[in-house]
């Protein structure tokens, strides 16, 4: 089955999702005559002028994002005998809610946000768990309508607590942009004998140890986690984690690394343990075929809750 590439672009209303779409289609970098499925989700104030494309094999669909089905998708995709999509999404609702109803053959090739940098914060403060959903898994962000010469660290951060890949790119008002480039240090030392990861710094961990296991490879870790046992996996092995927190209540969910332990059987589950382990990088069931971190037990102690129990960045 071939598959379709859907490019998506997300934000709140009248961020500047519909002008830059335009523009890319305008770019016979981009369109060089593909077949594409225009799917809007949101209706702003910009409206598409399809004269100004140099290829006319565009075609524009307005949908319901709350309602659209898989079947109806599937329908335009051979109406139209799409070879990509292009999809401006709604701001109100959440992106995973429809890739979940993404036909089958429809793989996500960039997802890329935009924000007004004016009232981004303000969207953040009352509708986190939206602005959270955005950041979240797209490869870009731009933050448009800056002053020349603003500070952009606030925008850093609200990125940066969400997604420590994902571009950023500023658009001033002036017609200038500039991408990101302040650097994060870790509030660990990774290049210690042994790393020690405070309470407060679980989920910052966690995240980069996940996100490149790699670096991480050869060395070894402290840290306090819940004891959870693996589904598949019941024989020497356990995985100690927390409960993080990305945005708010709702997203709260256990973050756990499978880690070898000769006495695994005699741990109760919920029960809050130092550990000292050694980390590799492997394959694993958990990271669905990718590098993933393994943790082999040097020490496992019983140790009191953590500070604050539920982890957040």
């Amino acid at each position: 089955m071939a598959q379709i590439p859907v490019y998506v672009f997300t934000g709140f209303l009248d961020s500047g999702k519909t002008k830059f779409i335009q523009e890319t289609l305008e770019d016979p970098r981009f369109n060089a005559g593909e077949r594409t499925l225009l799917l809007v989700f949101e209706e702003g104030e910009e409206e598409y002028d399809f004269s100004a494309y140099p290829h006319q094999n565009v075609y524009l669909e307005v949908l319901d994002q709350k309602s659209v089905t898989t079947k109806e998708l599937q329908t335009l995709a051979k109406k139209y005998k799409a070879q990509r999509v292009v999809a401006e999404l709604n701001g109100m609702q959440l992106v995973g809610d429809l890739y979940s109803r993404f036909p089958e053959d429809w793989v996500v090739a960039q997802e890329v946000m935009f924000a007004d940098a004016s009232n981004i914060m303000t969207y953040n403060a009352n509708m986190r768990n939206l602005v959270m959903d955005k950041l979240v898994g797209g490869q870009m962000v731009v933050f448009n309508r800056l002053a020349p010469g603003a500070d952009t660290m606030q925008l850093h951060k609200l990125v940066r607590a969400a997604n420590r890949r994902m571009d950023i790119l500023y658009d001033y008002t002036d017609g200038t942009t500039a991408f990101d480039e302040i650097q994060d240090p870790l509030p660990f030392d990774i290049q210690a004998p042994v790393i020690e990861i405070q309470d407060g710094d679980f989920a910052i961990w966690y995240r980069d140890v996940t996100e490149e296991a790699q670096k991480y490879d050869g060395k070894t870790v402290r840290f306090k986690g819940q004891v959870a046992m693996l589904r598949r996996e019941k024989n020497n092995m356990f995985a100690p984690g927390r409960f993080v927190m990305t945005c708010c209540v709702d997203d709260i969910q256990f973050c756990g690394i499978p880690c070898r332990y000769a006495d695994s059987k005699k741990l109760q589950p919920r029960a809050w343990v130092m550990v000292t382990a050694r980390i590799t990088a492997e394959k694993h069931p958990l990271y669905q075929g990718e590098l993933g971190p393994v943790l082999t037990a040097v020490s496992v102690e019983p140790a009191a809750p953590a500070d604050p129990d539920v982890a957040t960045f």
